[in-house]
């Protein structure tokens, strides 16, 4: 077979690239060894994080790094045996998230954010994928007056870049979320995020729209791919197919794949893990929850309610480790009385790929012709998968980019 473009990886990035690159006249071949969005994109909070307008950087307080030393937090875990091999990532995540640095990569990563909603629009559209979407926004709780105090300032910092917020007392809470143990003293609604019920049926249905409108899904390994007399081939249980230009859009196995082909690419991985939960005596959970104090996240999906942990830096491969999820139930357990039994067999575990300046990879690779890279898209693969993809596809076509690229380019890590 040979098409236009390859792009290697069926997530949440990758699936949406190869619809966007369709629409603009390629013949796209979307290639992964497993069916669409099984992996990182199945296990996420479901969130399309409009309300971001900073993005997850490192602790610069001692104050804060004072909470983590001890490992005993559910928002993040390290393995001792770990810290050594990460350390030097670790110190340039610090670096990147001093306030000038973080600002940068704020101002570059804000049009792709503000694009986020208009380009899942487009693409819920074509893809039939509407009724997986609530158009609520989410809910942060404020547990103490530190943190009602610091919810306003955030509202009037984002207010500025388009976002809205609404503080909300006791009572209001309640009526929004009854099934919340009545000590929670207040929250913030962010009103502009979009929630999914499902994010692995919705990288599903985009790939089933790709191949309704003619694009070929194929099962193969991204480690078979090899570049031959100006072209690029992958083996897939089909044959091998060939195409002019590919795009590598692995997720957290894209830094070896860069890695392998001569490209220095600074990435860390950060686990995380979920759980699904029944509600007992008809009690529901209406929007996504964030306990910021708890380190969790409480988000209704087709499912259940799924109960998602925050980062662990362990090895790639490591046995799962269930010590967040289980400190992140107890504390579940107080703010929603209801939460009754678990409903998986076993924890979800899923592998978040980070770059240290919190930006990811977008752009072509320097060194060779017709290679193209998206990854790297740390906590916001399912935000931005299709306003990368939009913009990928600009650049790939020849086409006026969205906004300007070179912020997400390789080289400002292999100059």
């Amino acid at each position: 077979m040979r098409v236009d473009i390859l792009v290697l990886g069926a997530g949440a990035v990758g699936t949406a690239t190869a619809l966007q690159l369709q629409r603009r006249g390629m013949q796209v071949a979307l290639v992964d060894r497993r069916d669409p969005g099984e992996e990182t994109s199945f296990g996420n909070a479901g969130l399309i994080e409009r309300s971001t307008i900073e993005p997850y950087g490192f602790p610069r307080s001692l104050r804060k790094l004072a909470r983590y030393a001890f490992n005993n937090r559910s928002d993040m875990r390290y393995d001792l045996t770990h810290l050594p091999r990460i350390a030097p990532w670790l110190a340039r995540y610090w670096w990147h998230s001093a306030p000038g640095r973080l600002a940068a990569s704020a101002a570059a990563l804000r049009p792709l954010i503000a694009a986020s909603l208009s380009t899942h629009q487009e693409l819920a559209e074509l893809s039939d994928a509407q009724p997986l979407f609530r158009k609520t926004g989410w809910i942060e709780l404020t547990q103490s007056p530190a943190a009602a105090a610091e919810a306003k300032t955030s509202m009037e910092r984002r207010r500025v870049h388009g976002v809205t917020g609404v503080l909300l007392g006791r009572d209001a809470l309640a009526a929004l979320e009854p099934a919340l143990s009545p000590r929670v003293e207040g929250a913030v609604h962010w009103l502009d995020p979009w929630s999914v019920s499902d994010p692995g049926a919705l990288v599903k249905a985009h790939a089933a729209a790709f191949v309704k409108l003619g694009g070929s899904l194929l099962r193969g390994d991204a480690a078979t791919v090899r570049q031959e007399n100006g072209n690029w081939r992958v083996t897939t249980e089909g044959g091998d197919v060939t195409a002019s230009q590919v795009v590598v859009a692995l997720g957290p196995w894209s830094g070896a794949f860069a890695r392998r082909l001569g490209y220095r690419v600074p990435m860390a991985i950060k686990r995380g893990y979920h759980m699904h939960y029944a509600l007992d005596d008809g009690a529901e959970i209406r929007h996504t929850i964030l306990d910021e104090e708890g380190g969790y996240v409480l988000a209704p999906m087709a499912r259940g309610l799924r109960l998602t942990t925050g980062a662990e830096f362990a090895p790639f491969d490591a046995p799962a480790n269930t010590i967040q999820l289980d400190r992140a139930e107890r504390i579940a357990r107080r703010l929603v009385p209801s939460l009754g039994r678990r409903l998986d067999p076993a924890p979800w575990l899923g592998r978040r790929p980070c770059l240290p300046d919190m930006r990811p990879i977008i752009g072509p690779a320097p060194r060779h012709d017709g290679l193209w890279f998206s990854f790297g898209h740390a906590h916001h693969g399912l935000t931005l998968g299709p306003v990368s993809g939009l913009l990928l596809s600009q650049m790939i076509a020849g086409d006026a980019p969205m906004t300007d690229p070179t912020p997400f380019g390789i080289e400002r890590f292999d100059s």
